[in-house]
């Protein structure tokens, strides 16, 4: 991956300006890694969570909340990390090696929605498999936890559709977003059109990549050279770090009005400075939480009940309440103790 080496100049400017983005870049560098969140109760149940990547700072803060609630009811959680959304079969390795473990249930935010070998594998489990965030078509999960992100797309979208009502003069926006075989992309943006049909704003384009800071420069860079004359970029959360990045470091002075898709770190630092004009915040800590109750209920032979998930907001400067969504203590890393 020769492009990492040829932005390695910009991502160190950049960490002068946002260290909080680097931290992420550099989380998700490597290959597949394995975290043991050990607990000091020998008899508590082990399970396994799967995730796409730490790449990404909202992924940091799901974990975190996972860990939470995980050690208030008793559970060990194995976090595994599967290196990016395009790493499909080290996913299913993953199921497979949680199995031979002795983990007693599966906790899966799924590198793609659809695909049939990945279904495959959660369908055969020999272990209850709970999903979360990550929308997926498998029939047999014992459980989801997440929001829908049709409505991530579209509180945003009739956020600009509020600014620039239908009449008003023309605007066009950019969105740079994650992979399209990942479960959110589409609904994200399927959402977002819907927020916008009332708007003057046109969504002129889409660019997809893999949610780490790196890759998401990337298609920031694209988007702007080729649509520099947008009045809003959306992106998910590393796109707007990247974006803001570009913008401090001077490589890109004039730069379209940011609006992220969901939140991290950076873009909630990114709000209340001014920087990005909105996000969309679905509370990654509290999907943590929920998706650990929906197990523990499971292995105490709890009720089922309907799956749960937070309600969806949209923060910006203004927003009085905006000290109340947090995300995970800056330093938390899930590490093996």
């Amino acid at each position: 991956m020769t492009w990492i080496s040829c932005l390695s100049k910009l991502v160190r400017r950049m960490k002068a300006a946002y260290p909080g983005v680097v931290l992420a870049a550099i989380a998700g560098l490597g290959d597949a890694v394995t975290y043991d969140a050990r607990a000091d109760t020998a008899d508590a149940a082990e399970i396994c969570v799967l995730v796409p990547h730490f790449k990404d700072e909202y992924w940091l803060s799901v974990a975190f909340g996972v860990e939470q609630a995980a050690e208030e009811h008793g559970l060990i959680p194995v976090f595994h990390e599967a290196g990016g959304y395009r790493a499909v079969q080290r996913q299913i390795e993953q199921i497979e090696t949680c199995q031979a473990d002795g983990s007693q249930a599966i906790l899966i935010g799924v590198v793609s929605s659809g695909d049939p070998e990945l279904l495959t594998a959660m369908d055969m489990a020999r272990v209850p498999v709970f999903g979360f965030v990550n929308e997926t078509a498998s029939p047999s999960l014992n459980g989801f936890v997440g929001v829908d992100w049709r409505d991530m797309g579209r509180i945003i979208g009739l956020h600009i559709a509020e600014r620039h009502p239908a009449g008003t003069a023309e605007r066009t926006a950019v969105l740079v977003t994650g992979p399209i075989e990942a479960g959110w992309t589409a609904p994200l943006e399927i959402g977002l059109r819907s927020g916008l049909a009332t708007s003057a704003v046109t969504l002129t384009d889409a660019f997809h990549a893999d949610t780490g800071v790196s890759e998401q420069l990337v298609e920031v860079e694209n988007a702007l050279q080729e649509f520099g004359d947008a009045d809003y970029l959306i992106g998910s959360a590393p796109a707007i770090e990247a974006a803001m990045g570009l913008k401090a470091t001077g490589v890109a002075l004039d730069m379209p009005i940011l609006i992220a898709t969901y939140a991290s770190h950076s873009v909630l630092r990114g709000v209340s400075g001014g920087q990005v004009q909105a996000v969309a915040f679905d509370d990654p800590q509290a999907q943590g939480r929920m998706a650990i109750r929906l197990v523990a209920r499971a292995l105490g032979g709890g009720p089922d009940e309907t799956a749960e998930s937070p309600t969806i907001e949209l923060l910006t400067q203004s927003s009085r309440n905006r000290a109340l969504f947090r995300l995970s203590p800056p330093a938390f890393f899930p590490i093996d103790e």
